[in-house]
């Protein structure tokens, strides 16, 4: 199974969107990696934050295979059947998605998972899989950490990536 976590950094003009593609739940070490910049976005939008970033993480995925599954920080339903970021991601490019998010949104059904010795659970929402196999998988991830080794790393590589990086070129 080919799996691609995805994350994107928002910068005073524009942001950084940044993909690692993995196989297997426990992989400690990315298969490829891409970061791409976005000199202009929409504006933040409460209550449609996918407009801002649902274009930079399509843009990043078109980098790279295509997987399995794409897990994005964040929600996939945000409560009943209205759609999150990672619903809107379902919807245009398909298959699974898993969003994995670090705080409660009140209206959203997810499945808490704690990790290492955290007592502060991740949220698991998903399209194309149960949640609770979903769970399982962000449960089963590398690292003794509350956050999986390889979501911090794709947070960090967009972080640190500089808004004129070329395409492709992380």
């Amino acid at each position: 199974m080919l799996i691609a976590c995805v994350d994107v950094d928002y910068r005073t003009r524009g942001a950084v969107a940044a993909a690692l593609w993995f196989r297997g739940w426990a992989a400690a070490v990315a298969e490829c990696e891409a970061v791409r910049p976005f000199s202009e976005i929409a504006a933040y939008e409460p209550g449609a934050f996918y407009r801002r970033e649902l274009p930079c993480l399509l843009g990043v995925l078109a980098l790279g295979p295509r997987p399995d599954v794409v897990v994005v920080d964040g929600y996939v339903w945000l409560g009943g059947d209205t759609p999150g970021l990672g619903g809107h991601l379902h919807a245009v490019h398909g298959g699974v998605v898993v969003g994995v998010a670090k705080t409660r949104f009140a209206s959203a059904t997810a499945v808490e998972v704690c990790r290492g010795a955290s007592r502060s659970p991740l949220y698991v929402t998903a399209a194309g899989v149960e949640a609770t196999v979903a769970a399982g998988w962000v449960a089963a991830m590398h690292g003794p950490y509350r956050v999986p080794t390889l979501l911090k790393q794709v947070d960090a590589l967009a972080r640190g990536a500089p808004v004129d990086a070329d395409p492709g070129a992380a």
